[in-house]
């Protein structure tokens, strides 16, 4: 499985580790699971770093309008991704542009930085319940 998520409760994070081609339909599954867990909230470190993104504009569209559907309703935690290279930038940007949370996000090289990072934002979550994400 290109995506493997541990929910931390106790420590309030999402550890997500990709690998291999990471598809529109592995990060729904994803999303979808981290709503069922009631962690939409929590801080998220998502390691790319071995990750092949393959979707393009359109998913990132659709990602985008199911990810409004959540926020509408639930509050979104930072998010701190681990990775390089051009293809997992450009996807990172692309997903942080559309996405209507307006939490803190940001791309490390290491997962030491990215979790200093998360803990120094832990309390940043964004609350965009009841606003209008399509107009």
């Amino acid at each position: 499985m290109p995506l493997r998520w541990k929910v931390l409760h106790d420590q309030k994070l999402i550890h997500v580790v990709a690998e291999g081609a990471v598809t529109r339909r592995e990060l729904e599954e994803h999303f979808d699971a981290v709503v069922v867990e009631d962690a939409l909230e929590y801080g998220k470190l998502f390691d790319a770093s071995r990750a092949e993104p393959v979707y393009g504009d359109d998913d990132v569209l659709a990602l985008g309008a199911r990810l409004s559907a959540y926020t509408a309703t639930m509050k979104s935690g930072p998010l701190a991704v681990v990775g390089g290279g051009e293809a997992l930038e450009s996807a990172f940007r692309r997903f942080v542009n559309i996405s209507p949370s307006q939490r803190p996000a940001r791309l490390f090289r290491t997962e030491a930085e990215a979790r200093a990072w998360l803990a120094s934002v832990a309390d940043q979550v964004s609350d965009q319940r009841g606003r209008d994400h399509f107009g």
